[in-house]
Order: structure tokens, then sequence, then C-alpha cells
């Protein structure tokens, strides 16, 4: 059984709260957040003890696991600060501000033998692993070009820290960054970014961004990314290969489906049904990561994998400012 600690209170930490009550192995015994009116509810909600203050909570716990849900400006601080106690730690995306943070997060991490995981929980989303294990049975032959799309309305967030792009990163870090990540699992890592975007607020809580990614493997990804739809969240994509095309929208009723060229040249269409477990992708996620605590076995998602979503981020951003294309070589990128 692993003794969890969740560090943030809002929307996302009370998201894994629930997820952990159908996880066996793990016991939420704690929730720390610095404002005590919403931690006191989230407390009894969950039935964890309620901090607001960090060393007194592992001092008074003593948990084995620390998922920290914080706004990304705490992340670091927070994984540096149970990496070095000897704890598990898994933190939402983005890993952190920059590139440099994440990668001293690693490093902490590996001095201190112990697990580190960003939550790029997009991979655990059945619609995206079966585009993935479609692509990776030549469901649509050989990849060219992938098109994605995220987003709705502006979040709302105390002190409106989603609207300070020094804090956020914007629609680019925060938001498309999951597609980043699922893009390089599925299509390989990222050589060239240019972007197009509205990261200096000048239109307030409104935030766009089309990101295009060249593959090494020589695939071409258009990613979209918006806070400026005042309808429902949704999610997009297109993957197009010399054989046919996977399509997927989070709105309509339809699942996962293929369109593939026949001899005739004609197109067809066939659905692939989503996981029949129906377990919600944040349960499957953290189940993941007890399991690979309990096991000792290397995480889906690395915290290398989050340190490169992090980068390809930058570098869009960088993009936006200068006007130009980003070159990634050598895991050597923006800071």
């Amino acid at each position: 059984m692993q003794k969890v600690a969740i560090v943030g209170s809002g929307h996302m930490g009370q998201c894994h709260a629930a997820a952990y009550a159908h996880i066996p192995q793990a016991d939420l015994v704690a929730l720390v957040d610095s404002r005590p009116n919403a931690l006191i509810q989230a407390g009894e909600t969950f039935g964890a003890g309620a901090f607001t203050d960090f060393d007194k909570m592992m001092a008074v716990v003593n948990p084995d696991v620390i998922d920290i849900c914080t706004p990304t400006p705490w992340h670091k601080d927070y994984v540096l600060r149970a990496a070095a106690a000897g704890k598990h730690v898994i933190v939402e995306k983005p890993m952190a501000r920059t590139v440099e943070e994440s990668r001293e997060m690693i490093k902490t991490a590996e001095n201190a033998g112990v697990k580190l995981k960003v939550a790029h929980v997009v991979r655990f989303f059945p619609e995206f692993a079966a585009a993935k294990a479609q692509v990776d049975a030549g469901a649509v032959g050989t990849p060219a070009v992938v098109r994605t799309s995220r987003g709705g309305n502006f979040p709302g967030a105390s002190g409106n820290w989603y609207g300070d792009p020094n804090q956020s990163g914007g629609v680019v870090l925060d938001l498309i960054i999951h597609d980043f990540d699922w893009l390089r699992w599925v299509f390989g890592d990222v050589e060239r970014v240019y972007a197009k975007g509205n990261i200096s607020r000048e239109f307030g809580c409104i935030d766009y961004a089309l990101v295009t990614l060249r593959m090494k493997s020589g695939v071409i990804a258009h990613v979209e990314g918006t806070w400026a739809n005042p309808g429902a969240f949704q999610t997009k994509f297109e993957i197009t290969g010399d054989k046919g095309m996977l399509d997927f929208q989070s709105l309509t009723s339809s699942p996962l489906t293929i369109a593939t060229k026949n001899t005739e040249g004609a197109k067809g269409g066939v659905a692939i049904p989503e996981s029949p477990s129906g377990r919600n992708p944040y349960c499957l996620e953290l189940q993941h990561f007890i399991d690979c605590i309990e096991n000792d076995s290397k995480p889906l998602i690395t915290a290398e994998d989050g340190v490169k979503a992090v980068e390809i981020a930058m570098a869009a951003i960088e993009s936006i400012r200068t006007e130009k294309p980003v070159v990634l070589s050598g895991g050597k990128g923006v800071k």
C-alpha cells in the first residue's frame, strides 16, 4: 500500500484525489494547499488530512508518494523537496516552466533514487492510445501529415495565473503540450518548430496558437490550441498516411474511425470501439504509476519525455516571439 499526499487541492488535485479512491494499492492520506477554505472542504470530501504547510505534512504523515497538482511555477520547488526527502513523485504537466528547471528536477530525483513521472494523461485516453496502436499496426500505411486541435474557453484560476504567460506559458505550454507529448510518442522526436500565436496577452483572456512540427521521421504535424472558444472543450485529430486516414472528434458520438484506400481508390470507413473498461484515464494513469513503484518498473511516460515536451513548447514560444523557425537538435533546444 502506497501512502499518497497531493499538493494542490484545486480542480486537478481533486481530480487526482477522486481517482485514488479507485486504486486499491493507494491510500490518499493528505492534501496540502495554502488556501485553508478550499483545503478543508477538499479534505472532508476525500477523507484525507488537510495541511497548509508541506513540511508539517511530511513530518506528520510521512507519505510514500507526492502528487504535485499546483500551478506550474511551483512544480520545481515541490518536486525538489519531495525527491530530496526520498519520496516518489508524479507532477502534473507541464513538467516545469523551463527546460532548465525540468532537468534540475530529473537530476534531483536520480540522485535521490526515486521515481519521477510527468502526468501527460492523454496517452491514457482510449482514443489516443487506439490511434497509436493503429499507426503502429500500419492502418494508414506510412504516416505523412497529422492535424490536432484542442481547447475551449479561457481557464479560470485563483489570481488568474493562466493569464500571465510568465507563469503559465499560455496555451502553448499549458494546453497543447499534451499533443506535443502524444505526437512524440506516436511519431518520434521533433527536429523543427514554427509557430504563430497570441502569447502577448494583448487580447486579454483569449489565447490561440498554431504550431507546425517537422518530425525526424518526416511527418509534418499541425497543432492547434485555443482558449478562445466559448463553447464546450473539444479535441480532434487526423492522421493521414499513404494507405488512409485516422479521424477523431470528441464532440461527435462516433469513436475513432479509419478511412482506407482500396484497390480501386475508393474509401471506406470502419469504427474502432473505445476501451470496454470505460475506466477514467486519470485512474489508469495513476494506477500505472503506483504499479511502477510497487514493481520497480519504468513508467510509460519518463521524466525525459516531460523535458522533451517542455522543450518543444519553449521552441514554439520562441518561434512566436521571433517569427522564425526553431531547430531542435541532439536534445539541445531553448531554455
